[in-house]
């Protein structure tokens, strides 16, 4: 047989592009900041992850480059051989500290914790119970258990409390009920209040995906634990430090017995290379930082609660966000797409998300906000979204 076995690439790629379904990359040329350049143009950031404008502290630059100088560029190995420093030690104690749990372990990446730890925690003859908007890593982290599956509507207790009678009348071995905190695409906060409540009547684990309330809800920005009042309660917090920390890494935060678990079972963790010391110093100088300077955290909601309701009285579709992720939903992905190349234009960065990210209906503009941002920065993308949104026929 006379085959190709790479035309798929190309095949695949051209249907996403006459779909307008493809990334096109934009490339930042300066620090993630308030005004970035971005494509050779400054631009106001609207999609950045770097909620509280951290990555640009004076304070996590200086830790970082003094790691560095101390312990070098790199950590020589993974942590479980020749690649634990003593850096990586103080960052994770520090970390259970402000986390208010017993222990807490870092990872290379949010996505390694969620692919390295969910399928040791369950397998065959056990289920794990999954919010269906749940983000890409739970579902990669999902599908590389044993485990049976079963899905709740979105932030529904009522559709999850049938689902845990079912799985209970099965008599599974474990039961796993995992969602993200903050969903990602909607900014809207899993009741996980009600969720720990369920699971211990019925015996259940519980795994949240904090990425995006990490630095971000709770009181000084300690995550979904400290917003619903039961900090360690969740048998599993896992979040990253790409975010509102403003460095980059995994983190998990729980008991004594799962941080040991995890050392010797998780795969991600095991045979991956440890964080450089810059990262490490930078990481625990964040931690600091959030720990002394609240003005972050109230900056950030400050613009948030500013910004979601202007964008509401104009009169654009926010969907249910509760959260510094405000979506503009649009519709059609070519919309979407349109809409966030005329911003660009404008002097406003803000990427479209759209199918398969999203439903095909939902295609959104994602506003990211940061603590960094000035009112005059938001009244000038206040104005643009309007400017444009009218001009597209959206508003």
């Amino acid at each position: 047989m006379n085959r190709n076995p790479t035309a798929f690439l190309k095949e695949e790629y051209e249907e996403l592009v006459e779909k307008d379904l493809d990334w096109k990359l934009r490339i930042l040329e300066s620090g993630s900041t308030p005004h970035s350049i971005v494509d050779g143009k400054e631009s106001i950031m609207l999609c950045s992850n770097n909620y509280l404008n951290l990555s640009n502290h004076p304070r996590l630059i200086q830790s970082a480059v003094d790691a560095a100088k101390k312990f070098g560029a790199g950590s020589g190995s993974v942590r479980a051989i020749a690649g634990t420093m003593k850096l990586h030690m103080d960052v994770e104690k520090r970390l259970a500290q402000f986390k208010r749990t017993e222990s807490s372990l870092i990872y290379q990446t949010g996505f390694a914790a969620n692919a390295g730890l969910i399928p040791q925690l369950v397998g065959k003859g056990d289920i794990i119970i999954s919010d269906e908007l749940n983000h890409g890593s739970i579902i990669d982290g999902v599908r590389l258990t044993k485990a049976d599956r079963a899905v709740y509507k979105h932030c529904d207790v009522g559709e999850l409390e049938k689902v845990l009678k079912e799985a209970d009348k099965k008599k599974y071995r474990r039961i796993l009920i995992i969602t993200d905190g903050v969903f990602s695409m909607d900014g809207d906060i899993a009741p996980m209040d009600k969720i720990v409540k369920l699971a211990t009547e019925y015996g259940a684990m519980t795994y949240v995906d904090d990425a995006h309330g990490e630095g971000v809800i709770g009181p000084d920005g300690r995550g979904i634990g400290a917003h619903f009042g039961i900090e360690g309660k969740i048998d599993v917090e896992m979040g990253t430090f790409s975010k509102a920390y403003g460095v980059v890494g995994g983190l998990i935060a729980g008991s004594q017995d799962l941080v040991n678990f995890a050392y010797n079972k998780s795969r991600t963790w095991l045979l991956s290379g440890s964080h450089p010391p810059a990262v490490a110093g930078a990481q625990l100088a964040a931690i600091d930082v959030l720990e002394t300077e609240p003005k972050h955290v109230k900056n950030l909601w400050d613009n948030t609660k500013y910004f979601k309701k202007e964008l509401k009285a104009m009169g654009f579709d926010t969907g249910h966000s509760e959260t510094p992720i405000t979506p503009v939903i649009v519709g059609e992905s070519s919309k979407a797409k349109e809409l966030s190349d005329e911003l660009f234009k404008e002097g406003v960065f803000a990427l479209p998300i759209v199918f398969p990210m999203v439903a095909r209906d939902k295609a959104r503009i994602r506003t990211m906000m940061n603590a960094g941002l000035t009112k005059k920065d938001l009244d000038f993308a206040l104005d643009k979204f309007e400017k444009l949104g009218t001009s597209l026929g959206i508003l």
